[in-house]
């Protein structure tokens, strides 16, 4: 059963994160797509961090775990490298770090 909630979420978060991104990418270059997801995944494992062991595998594990991207915010971060952006390197690195732990804080805190 937990596999399937694991699945089920990953079928949901893939898909909304590639709309998001998408969508967000004809209004800019810079990664706010990809930083956008990870934010918003952040807050969505915090919400569920006390929550049954069903709603952790659905939201947490496989929503969030396919809506959020390591990766993508990785080759973000080289890419901006590359191509000598280093201001927008480090802004998008700090801000990913700070607002995403605000963001975790935020939904154990709106649980409890």
């Amino acid at each position: 059963m937990n596999a399937l909630l694991v699945m089920i979420g990953a079928a949901v978060g893939a898909p909304a994160r590639y709309a998001i991104d998408q969508y967000i990418r004809r209004f800019t270059t810079k990664p706010v797509g990809t930083f956008t997801v990870n934010i918003v995944g952040s807050f969505f494992i915090g919400l569920t961090f006390q929550a049954s062991t069903q709603a952790h595998d659905l939201l947490a594990i496989g929503f969030s775990g396919a809506f959020t991207t390591w990766s993508t915010f990785m080759l973000d971060l080289y890419l901006a490298y590359e191509l000598r952006r280093y201001k927008d390197a480090l802004i998008n690195v700090s801000a990913s770090l700070v607002f995403g732990l605000i963001a975790a804080w935020a939904g154990i805190q709106l649980v409890n």
